[in-house]
């Protein structure tokens, strides 16, 4: 099947695969359907709102931050497994704080790490990750195959992107982020907890920030929340006809 994008708007009939994109608010939700027909469907879950495209993709309210995310998600995957369409690929989705200068105001970032920021415990000698302390995980890596693709697609650098339950409102607190992850780009509130509920379900997962703001000092006069949420539509036109060349077994 071809599929096109024309001016954002992905012209697709059918679906190409069952993708599943959990974004935060609804505002983030509405500008990831802005690049698909208009929605036909809302489908109900549990604590969660779920926008069936016509593009095919299914885009879902998961709310703010890692565990609302987390449990949102894993809501969706199950459902879609018990009704014998499993979801293919989880993509967490919205605008969140960039890096500065590498990820400038109204620019994208794709995620190659997720990687959950603060979970861990503070010593005297620094922060100890939940990692280090021998408790779990605090990174998982989408797969590079899906990555490049994302990456190519959007014109979009990849590299870290964190995942904070409080946001950064401070240069020093920047810069103290910056210091223990060097490559990181951007940061949100529920990659992880995206990440978390597609691993335990065994799916595929990715992650893609537009940058309404940088990471630091919070002034609201340089915040551009508009230009963020239209440069997640213009991503999201791109992608979609370029997952056509993904093929989950590239990344095994």
């Amino acid at each position: 099947m071809v599929v096109q994008a024309e001016e954002g708007l992905i012209t697709a009939s059918v679906r190409v695969r069952h993708v599943l994109v959990a974004t935060a608010v609804p505002a983030e939700r509405d500008a990831v359907a802005r690049a698909f027909p208009s929605p036909v469907e809302r489908v109900p879950l549990p604590g969660a709102g779920l926008t069936r495209t016509a593009g095919g993709w299914d885009l879902l309210d998961a709310g703010v931050g890692p565990a609302l995310a987390a449990a949102s998600v894993s809501a969706a995957l199950t459902a879609a497994r018990l009704a014998g369409t499993p979801y293919d690929l989880v993509v967490s989705a919205g605008i969140g704080g960039g890096f500065q200068p590498e990820a400038p105001v109204g620019s994208l970032v794709v995620a190659d790490r997720i990687t959950v920021a603060d979970l861990g415990a503070e010593t005297a000698e620094g922060f100890v990750s939940v990692t280090e302390l021998g408790f779990g995980t605090v990174t998982h890596y989408p797969p590079r195959f899906l990555v490049g693709i994302a990456s190519e697609a959007t014109c979009a650098p990849a590299g870290t992107v964190l995942t904070v339950s409080t946001v950064t409102g401070t240069a020093a607190r920047a810069a103290e982020l910056r210091a223990r992850h060097p490559r990181a780009l951007a940061e949100g509130m529920e990659g992880f907890g995206v990440a978390e509920a597609a691993a335990a379900h065994g799916t595929a997962v990715l992650e893609i920030r537009a940058v309404s703001n940088p990471v630091g000092p919070r002034d609201r006069a340089a915040w551009r929340i508009g230009d963020a949420l239209a440069a997640l539509t213009e991503a999201f036109g791109k992608l979609a006809p370029a997952l056509e060349s993904w093929n989950p077994h590239d990344d095994q």
